[in-house]
């Protein structure tokens, strides 16, 4: 099962963040964002189909992040958790720690923002468009 995502990348991506990753559907970024890869993300957890949201609450369930963008293409795997919610409507965030509020669609990421291929994250950071496949096992 798989979700995708549409969105943009923004001169203030950096990718920078030690512990998180997410795209937003917010039309802006501040230098603060460190950890958003993309911005006017045409989809939020909340707009997820209930089976695929059923599949993800599953600790042994895993989840695998994949951006496409520029040319390049990275992917991230983490697991499920029964805590997830993929209830808001802003922003999806994977997390490398078991931290889990309404924006979490993953814990125990492989790695965070920080860890994205840099040629990627330039890509992004030239506003290149950006698609997103979250995708469960």
């Amino acid at each position: 099962m798989e979700e995708v995502i549409r969105a943009s990348g923004h001169e203030n991506v950096s990718a920078e963040h030690a512990s998180t990753f997410e795209v937003t559907t917010d039309d802006y970024l501040t230098p603060a964002g460190d950890c958003i890869l993309a911005v006017e993300a045409d989809r939020a957890p909340a707009d997820f189909d209930p089976a695929f949201v059923e599949a993800c609450r599953d600790r042994e369930a895993t989840i695998a992040f994949t951006i496409e963008a520029g040319g390049y293409t990275e992917t991230v795997e983490g697991r499920g958790d029964p805590d997830l919610e993929f209830t808001n409507e802003r922003s999806a965030v994977g997390r490398t720690s078991d931290y889990v509020d309404d924006r979490t669609i993953m814990n125990g990421a492989a790695f965070a923002a920080e860890g994205f291929d840099r040629d990627l994250v330039e890509a992004l950071a030239d506003g290149a468009e950006a698609t997103v496949t979250i995708s469960v096992e």
